[in-house]
């Protein structure tokens, strides 16, 4: 009998799992009630739920137009276009996004399909304006190579060079290259994905093999440029500087390419000509474009220039607040200082020892090479870093660090004994270097054991106290506490303290 009322009870059970409908209305009744976050998370989730649906995908791809994320709408709309690709609707927002994009050519060809569809449609003012824009842009605009579906490709594998995601970019670029063998864009940006996985000599082939066939590419002179900076290849970089200053490009891509590619390698005159005169033509640019033109300005003598372009750059990127050019030129760089030898620095980054690594993280926040270092694709690899060593990556950037978190308070600690070294001392150099190595490895050991760095004067100077006494350098404690202007009690206390980091104190 109770398995008889069970059976009758399970028939009666009505089963309820969500579809994608279910979530789309119900972020249709979030957005009447201007609830657009929660709409959000509707849509994103009827998406996953219903992927081919193209009147959902449809709706995503809208919100994320009215919150400018650009290239998540493009690739919604494409899906709901391969999906029903006589939507009228869905071929007007094919035509804007593909404009927000920067591909002109498949905007107007987009919404002169939807005017021929519907004339008079909800959309047929926008889609005319559309067209206006095109017209309007197309005498100074250079459509790029290769097709809506080919640069669509490209971006892809732009984005995932972007997440670190480089084996999946060159599959991309490769499929790519396979289909389109004269898609020479597609083949810079392969030889950038080799550098960026550490195969530079595959690079360089590419980027030759595009120069044999396409004489005269300026990325790719670009990019040979750019790899023979990062490897020193002195004899290298002159030739092909030598080639670069000669050129002069109309297009603003070109232009856009050069002016970047002489700020990174120091050419600041010529790089502040091409930028600004871009700029003065009324180009919009992205946050890269304005770092670029501040430093160049900066460097070449036009610093309200620098200043204002580092304010839209602030517009679009507020992180990059502390990399101000003006910042770098403060500094009195001397050029027998190791924290401003590249090599040296590069070398702890590369280092097998976390306590090297961190080291050089510390550097990297003090040197005129940190913006250098950091564009490199391979010199700064936050995804091996440990907890600590994402710290030290942070204090470099100039992070907020929270004193109110034990942690972080902690560790701002911590940072502070080698900043009271090198005040101490003036600038880093072969002498006091061995110093500094041993504070670095106290410094891991008594992070990893929760040590809370309580007097960072102090610890300073029980650090140069060790290293003195283990040099057999004559020095006394007093000596010390003076010039710290600590006590000697205060001084002894701190030794013995971090003693217990040393490896293998035990013994």
């Amino acid at each position: 009998m109770e398995k008889k009322r069970q059976k009758e009870s399970q028939t009666n059970v009505v089963s309820f799992i969500p579809t994608g409908d279910y979530y789309y209305k119900k972020s249709i009744q979030a957005m009447n009630s201007g609830q657009m976050n929660k709409a959000y998370k509707y849509l994103q989730r009827a998406v996953d739920l219903s992927p081919d649906d193209p009147m959902i995908l449809l709706q995503l791809a809208i919100v994320e137009l009215d919150g400018q994320r650009f290239e998540e709408a493009y690739d919604l709309l494409r899906r709901a276009y391969q999906l029903d690709p006589v939507e009228p609707e869905i071929i007007f927002y094919m035509a804007e996004v593909s404009g927000c994009v920067g591909m002109i050519q498949d905007a107007k060809r987009f919404a002169e399909q939807y005017l021929q569809m519907e004339p008079e449609g909800a959309y047929a003012d926008e889609a005319a304006e559309i067209l206006d824009f095109v017209a309007f842009e197309q005498d100074d605009y250079e459509e790029p190579e290769g097709s809506g579906e080919d640069l669509y490709r490209q971006e892809q594998a732009r984005r995932c060079m972007e997440k670190g995601d480089f084996p999946e970019a060159i599959s991309i670029l490769e499929d790519l290259i396979e289909d389109r063998p004269e898609f020479w864009s597609a083949y810079n940006n392969l030889a950038l994905a080799y550098f960026y996985v550490g195969e530079p000599e595959q690079a360089k082939a590419l980027l030759n093999n595009v120069l044999r066939e396409n004489k005269g590419n300026l990325h790719a002179l670009c990019n040979l440029t750019v790899i023979a900076y990062y490897e020193k290849n002195d004899e290298e970089l002159k030739a092909l500087l030598d080639v670069l200053v000669k050129i002069q490009p109309y297009a603003w891509e070109h232009r856009y390419k050069l002016g970047a590619t002489l700020a990174l390698i120091g050419q600041y005159e010529i790089a502040f000509k091409w930028l600004r005169s871009m700029q003065k033509r009324g180009y919009l640019g992205d946050a890269g474009f304005y770092f670029w033109l501040s430093h160049a300005a900066y460097f070449s003598g036009h610093e309200d220039i620098s200043k204002n372009a580092w304010a839209q750059l602030l517009e679009q990127d507020p992180e990059k607040e502390g990399f101000e050019p003006w910042r770098q030129h403060d500094n009195t760089y001397e050029l027998d200082a190791l924290e401003h030898d590249r090599d040296f620095i590069v070398e702890k980054l590369a280092s097998s020892y976390a306590s090297d690594r961190i080291f050089g993280l510390f550097l990297l926040s003090c040197t005129a090479h940190k913006q250098e270092i950091i564009a490199h694709p391979k010199w700064v690899d936050v995804e091996q870093y440990n907890a600590f060593e994402k710290l030290f990556l942070a204090y470099a950037l100039g992070h907020q660090f929270d004193e109110k978190n034990k942690v972080e308070a902690s560790f701002l600690r911590a940072v502070k004994v080698p900043e009271i070294l090198l005040e101490q001392y003036g600038k880093l150099n072969t002498v006091v270097t061995p110093m500094f190595q041993m504070w670095f490895v106290l410094c891991e050991q008594a992070l990893t054991q929760n040590y809370r760095f309580t007097n960072p004067v102090a610890i300073a100077g029980a650090n140069d106290y060790l290293f003195r006494s283990s040099r057999m350098l004559k020095v006394t404690k007093k000596e010390i506490a003076e010039q710290y202007g600590i006590s000697v009690s205060t001084l002894s206390k701190y030794i013995d303290e971090i003693l217990m980091f040393l490896p293998n104190s035990h013994n």
